[in-house]
C-alpha cells in the first residue's frame, strides 16, 4: 500500500483501518456502482475495491452516496478486518 493510499484512507473516517475493506464486501449495496451496475449482494467484493482494500472511487463524484455515509464504528467495525467483515454480515443478515 501507498503513504497517499494509506494516508486517504485514514482520512475517510477516524479509526477506519487503512486496508480493511470490510464495508465494501460485507454489506449489500443496492444503487449501481461503476463496473456493477445493479448494486452488489453481499459478502460479494466491490469491483472498484483495490489489491490494497483500498475504494478506487474514494473522492470521486462516482462514489455511491451510500458509500460515503458508511463511518467507521467500532461496535460495527470491531478490531480487525476479520471482525469487520463478520460483524457487517451479520448486521446485513438481521435486516
Amino acid at each position: 500500500m501507498t503513504q497517499t493510499a494509506a494516508l486517504s484512507a485514514d482520512a475517510a473516517a477516524p479509526g477506519c483501518r487503512a486496508g480493511c475493506g470490510g464495508c465494501c464486501i460485507a454489506p449489500s449495496i443496492s444503487s449501481p456502482i461503476p463496473g456493477m451496475p445493479n448494486g452488489k449482494p453481499a459478502g460479494v467484493r466491490c469491483v472498484q475495491l483495490d489489491d490494497d482494500n483500498l475504494c478506487k472511487l474514494f473522492g470521486t463524484p462516482q462514489r455511491p452516496a451510500v458509500c460515503g455515509d458508511f463511518d467507521f464504528d467500532h461496535e460495527l467495525c470491531g478490531d480487525s478486518r476479520e471482525e469487520a467483515l463478520r460483524l457487517i454480515g451479520e448486521w446485513e443478515r438481521l435486516t
